[in-house]
């Protein structure tokens, strides 16, 4: 499978503009695993999972297909970042105790990730993939964010978007179930903030090529008009699916 590269071109607005995971849902994951020798961290983009990781694990290995993100990931010593497909096999067999998919899943071969994810992986191990869509903050920014991502961009996401809006139930692994709570991204923006989140998106990058012109700057008056000039809380509740390593991988 060929790496579908959406995001090197922006790694650096991605970086600076996409939302931190909330610090209880790797607290969470830590408490889950069965013990904290080792992180895999596949689609790592920036590093925004691994970094967090880091935190409750010995050693975290961090892996994206797209040079430029891995070259924006900055992190603890105890981090090691590697250009490499999520499919690629970059630890030893049964030495992970928890892989984890933060917002990109839907880039993935899932079957042959699965594979290497159930290769890598100690018995008892944790594989734990999320998602987020469209960010809330009242009704009349949603309202705008909702119009645009429905009508001006809508043309240009990539097909593998539609597993975002399933909140990825249709590429989950047949694998045993682990119950999970509720988690949300939470951040205090400016308008000016959601715009360059907004920019960040694939879509948006597609349309840019395809057209010459930039939607985000079409938004902006709506959408400062619909912020104000305030810091507002935004947020991304996130649908995460936790599983143990089947017993025979």
């Amino acid at each position: 499978m060929s790496f579908k590269d959406h995001f090197s071109g922006h790694a650096v607005d991605y970086a600076r503009f996409r939302p931190l995971y909330p610090p209880s849902l790797f607290a969470w994951l830590a408490r889950q695993a069965p013990a904290r020798r080792l992180a895999v961290d596949c689609g790592t983009g920036n590093g925004q999972a691994a970094n967090a990781l880091a935190a409750h694990f010995a050693a975290v290995v961090a892996t994206d297909a797209s040079a430029p993100q891995v070259a924006q990931a900055q992190g603890p010593a105890n981090v090691s970042y590697r250009v490499a497909p999520a499919e690629a096999e970059v630890v030893a067999a049964g030495t992970a105790d928890l892989v984890t998919v933060a917002q990109a899943l839907h880039w993935f071969d899932v079957e042959a990730f699965y594979a290497t994810a159930a290769r890598a992986l100690a018995p008892g191990g944790l594989l734990a993939v999320w998602t987020y869509e469209l960010m809330t903050v009242s009704a009349a920014v949603d309202a705008a964010v909702l119009e645009f991502y429905r009508g001006a961009i809508d043309g240009y996401w990539p097909p593998e978007r539609e597993h975002v809006e399933s909140g990825y139930r249709d590429i989950l692994p047949a694998w045993p179930r682990v119950a999970t709570p509720r988690f949300e991204v939470r951040a205090n923006w400016r308008a000016d903030d959601a715009l360059g989140y907004l920019a960040s998106w694939s879509a948006v990058r597609r349309y840019r090529r395809a057209t010459g012109y930039d939607p985000v700057a079409a938004l902006a008056d709506t959408l400062r008009g619909a912020w104000g000039p305030q810091r507002r809380s935004v947020r991304w509740p996130l649908v995460l699916h936790a599983f143990r390593r089947p017993s025979t991988p």
